[in-house]
């Protein structure tokens, strides 16, 4: 905690489910609050009388609204089925999944694919990583549309997107950042 200028500056790390917060709680605030994006982050601003559940209670709608402003925070299907489609363009030659969505039950993987259906579905985790990260874990993705194991054929249709083993190296440290034990780290992407 960072006291500027009377006003109190709370750091919450990350989680899996949303990105890092600070909490800027202001005697000059009476009652309204606000969230926006710098960066990475959620900036939320508080009325500094605010305490314990009321407080929490507030941070969180405030943050709830934030992550609605961002369709790869949110896991907004029709973004991430958009996104899907310029991929399987650019990379994998068209094929289009039935279903792009994030879910959070996912612990283990980054991403799964069920070529049968058709449908992706994506760690929540991945909410927050940068789009780069996310388009390479898509394409690879995608390719188990064509190709259901891990073949040289898959490898080269998944290695079209240009920053794949970049994506593979900031996901395993993305991993040791969100503090997961070694035994409940993905081998990879999926």
């Amino acid at each position: 905690m960072v006291e500027r200028d009377a006003m109190t500056v709370t750091v919450v790390p990350a989680s899996f489910d949303r990105p890092e917060l600070e909490v800027r709680a202001s005697p000059r605030r009476t009652k309204t609050g606000s969230a926006h994006w710098e960066g990475t982050k959620i900036v939320v601003a508080i009325p500094s009388r605010l305490r314990g559940r009321e407080r929490d209670a507030f941070v969180e709608e405030l943050v709830r609204r934030a992550m609605r402003e961002r369709p790869q925070s949110t896991g907004h299907d029709a973004a991430l089925e958009e996104r899907a489609r310029v991929l399987a363009e650019l990379y994998t030659g068209g094929r289009l999944p039935a279903a792009v969505r994030f879910v959070s039950n996912q612990r283990r993987r980054w991403a799964s694919c069920s070529p049968a259906t058709g449908e992706i579905r994506l760690s929540a985790r991945l909410r927050n990583v940068p789009d780069w990260v996310l388009d390479a874990v898509l394409v690879h993705e995608l390719a188990h549309l064509h190709h259901v194991d891990h073949s040289t054929e898959f490898h080269a249709m998944a290695e079209r997107h240009p920053r794949q083993s970049d994506a593979e190296l900031f996901l395993d440290g993305y991993q040791l950042g969100l503090g997961i034990a070694e035994e409940e780290r993905a081998p990879g992407i999926d």
